[in-house]
């Protein structure tokens, strides 16, 4: 039993047993219930039936971090929602996610966030409009939560679902998801009164202009400028840049972790991208699917080119490909599913190695199309989910929001 401030925290349903993956699955649920009470190294490798030594060796090499270093993130995190989402004090925040000395929370904090409680709860309530879905996904990963951003349940489901509530106005998506032009959301901005806006250099001049009759500007260069980069621009833009570095040196972390797991799951497998979109098969590739699988995780590719693309691939094209593992995009309009549906049964697509192997991982355009800091910590996250099984959930409530 652990006991804290009186309180007995029921350990019951982890008994001891053999599986030790399976105890080690069950104790991080614990930690996710009980961050706010002293767990110890010692106290977490009782309940799995194993030495300290071992669980934190068992725990970082599953998991991609340290015991001790989850429990930061989930304290940490949920501290954000409290100094974003009420006026409670300081000490009252710490105390609710396990910290006695408000000092060393206030510490702590600044070292893992890169800023103060109180200059992140500040920061954190300044009215900053995202003109794009690639916008939000690098603000969230600055600690900053936009007061306007497009949002829409089909095309954008995870910042929807995660932070409709938090994002007070909804934006209408604009291109390449709809034929609306940025302008429909312009009357809505003058209305919001934010105190700066940020967009991409692929807005139409008009509209840039009328952009910066109402605030503070800052538009991202998106050709040839790398993720971090426009991340590194956004955080200068806002006064940022030690939250920017920290969140760089925190995904270069999770890639080496990554890299050395799957090194011993894939070996020397090669991977090809395919997107069904009609009646038809495509070799795909963009930015996004170039950094996290060709230059961070340093995967075999069957087909690839320096530049995005959508290669028609006729299904003799894709035998002699022959790739030991496939990630498939399939568009969610009736005709592709359609095709999908039809193309499972034919002999040529079931002779494939992968298709043999059950090597065939679906994935979606969220967040495989998307192209900001937090998208491509989701796609590491997602990829080391399909092929290896454990995800390390780094994303897991560690911006402002449950999962």
């Amino acid at each position: 039993m652990l006991k804290d401030k009186g309180k007995v925290a029921d350990i019951t349903s982890y008994a001891p047993g053999r599986h030790s993956g399976t105890n080690l699955a069950k104790i991080r649920e614990y930690m996710d219930r009980h961050y706010n009470e002293p767990l110890s190294i010692r106290q977490l490798a009782q309940m799995a039936n194993v030495s300290p030594k071992y669980f934190v060796d068992l725990f970082k090499k599953t998991y991609g971090q340290s015991a001790m270093d989850y429990l930061t993130d989930l304290r940490i995190n949920r501290a954000k929602r409290y100094l974003a989402e009420t006026e409670e004090r300081l000490r009252d925040i710490a105390l609710k996610v396990g910290y006695s000395d408000e000092f060393y929370f206030s510490r702590k904090f600044k070292k893992e966030v890169g800023v103060s409680p109180s200059d992140f709860a500040k920061n954190f309530k300044k009215r900053i409009v995202a003109c794009s879905t690639s916008v939000t996904g690098h603000l969230l990963a600055l600690n900053v939560m936009p007061a306007a951003a497009p949002l829409d349940p089909k095309w954008t489901p995870y910042y929807y679902n995660a932070y409709r509530t938090q994002i007070k106005s909804h934006l209408k998506l604009t291109d390449p998801y709809t034929s609306r032009p940025f302008d429909a959301n312009l009357d809505e901005m003058v209305r919001i009164r934010p105190d700066a806006i940020i967009g991409t250099d692929q807005l139409r001049p008009s509209v840039k202009a009328k952009l910066m009759d109402m605030a503070t500007t800052f538009f991202v260069p998106t050709e040839n400028v790398g993720w971090r980069d426009q991340l590194r621009m956004i955080a200068r833009f806002l006064d940022r840049e030690d939250q920017a570095e920290l969140w760089i040196q925190r995904y270069e972390q999770r890639v080496r972790s990554a890299r050395e797991q799957l090194d011993a799951v894939l070996g020397n497998d090669s991977i090809l991208i395919l997107r069904i979109y009609g009646q038809s098969i495509h070799a795909y590739w963009n930015r996004g699917l170039k950094d996290v699988l060709h230059r961070d995780l340093k995967l075999k590719l069957a087909f690839r080119s320096e530049s995005s693309y959508n290669v028609p691939l006729a299904l003799e094209q894709l035998a002699e490909l022959n790739p030991d593992r496939i990630l498939l995009v399939v568009c969610p309009e009736a005709s592709s599913r359609a095709y999908w549906l039809a193309l499972q049964h034919t002999a040529a697509w079931r002779q494939l190695k992968a298709v043999r192997n059950r090597h065939v991982y679906l994935i979606t355009s969220d967040p495989w199309f998307e192209y900001s800091a937090v998208s491509i910590f989701r796609m590491l996250d997602e990829a080391m989910l399909l092929f290896t099984g454990n995800c390390p959930n780094a994303l897991l409530d560690s911006i402002h929001g449950d999962s």
